[in-house]
């Protein structure tokens, strides 16, 4: 089994920072990619950004030059430092990952997710 939990979420006033957290344990051989995703209120989940193993990133355009996703691949850690946030930025934030397990199996989870509430 493959776990992820989240953390690093909260209330901000628009204009502020908060960097979001997310640890992958387990049975774990190896992690190919990581990425966010957010659900509002009453809107579907929609995927934030995205880092594979080889560092490659990518992001929504309502979040470039604001968010920027990272990894510490030692600790089978992603981040989402998010600056600039705005109102519109409300949600849950779910992690989500893919890889391989040590049975060789493949996998992809998700956390439980973590809320990030900006005020205007």
């Amino acid at each position: 089994q493959v776990q992820l939990v989240e953390s690093g979420g909260g209330l901000v006033q628009a204009g502020g920072s908060l960097r979001l957290s997310c640890a992958a344990s387990g049975s774990i051989f190896r992690i190919d990619y990581m990425g966010w995703y957010r659900q509002a209120p009453g809107k579907q989940r929609e995927s934030v950004a995205a880092i594979t193993s080889a560092s490659s990133t990518n992001y929504r355009d309502s979040v470039k030059d604001r968010f920027t996703i990272s990894r510490d691949s030692s600790k089978n850690t992603v981040y989402l430092q998010m600056n600039i946030l705005k109102p519109e930025d409300t949600a849950v934030y779910y992690c989500n990952a893919g890889g391989m397990r040590r049975d060789f199996e493949s996998f992809e989870v998700w956390g439980r997710g973590t809320l990030v509430t900006v005020s205007s």
